[in-house]
């Protein structure tokens, strides 16, 4: 009965051990697998950071521009990250500071899910650009032009966003569904049902889009 009981107790364990969330400080480029980006360590607003940019001669319209975290394989759970996003410096007037997370990257950066931020469509006095302030995309077969296209509204919302200021972001991802919450609100801002990869499992990525300079700091994934 004593073994019965030690297994069971150590069982426990090991599935709360398991259970327990990894922290990646991001404060060194030390361990990120860059792919069209570059990364530098970084002090931003009084906080260690790693700063993203966009390399010279960075494809204009290419949207796997990622930093992938080594060691973080990624299926359902909770990632949590600080981020900050605006247009670098001569970005065009397009540039909207995008910047987000991938998740179920594959191992050669085929395919990967994603939520990203435009900072500076939070507060734009255009109805419109501010219904666009948060987007889910899913790499390479559902770009944002065409999932705005196919199905307006479904894979973007509004979210009070302020360029280069330090936001909070969390996703969970159960499945074939995921949720985007921002500033730590309990309610979601962007609901996906229908994670167009399915019940896939990869690395877990910062992503940036064009023109952008981001700083992330204190990403945590949990269960």
């Amino acid at each position: 009965m004593d073994l019965i009981r030690f297994s069971l107790v150590a069982g426990v364990g090991a599935v709360s051990l398991l259970a327990q969330p990894r922290t990646f400080p991001l404060d060194s480029p030390q361990g990120l697998k860059l792919n069209k980006v570059a990364a530098q360590a970084a002090t931003y607003q009084g906080r260690k950071a790693i700063r993203l940019t966009e390399p010279a001669g960075a494809p204009a319209q290419s949207e796997d521009r990622l930093a992938i975290l080594a060691g973080a394989e990624f299926q359902d759970g909770v990632i949590e990250v600080d981020l900050a996003g605006r247009p670098g410096g001569g970005a065009v007037e397009a540039a909207r500071g995008f910047v987000g997370v991938a998740f179920r990257v594959a191992a050669d950066l085929s395919k990967f899910e994603c939520f990203y931020l435009r900072p500076t469509n939070g507060r734009a006095e255009d109805q419109v650009r501010r219904n666009h302030s948060a987007q889910y995309i899913s790499f390479p077969q559902f770009p944002w032009m065409r999932l705005r296209k196919e199905t307006p509204e479904m894979y973007e919302s509004y979210v009070d966003l302020v360029p280069g200021e330090w936001t909070k972001v969390k996703i969970e991802v159960r499945g074939t569904k995921a949720r985007l919450f921002v500033h730590g609100n309990a309610q979601p801002t962007l609901i996906v049902n229908d994670l167009k990869h399915g019940e896939s499992k990869g690395a877990i990525a910062l992503w940036i889009g064009p023109g952008t300079e981001a700083h992330f700091s204190n990403l945590r994934i949990g269960k």
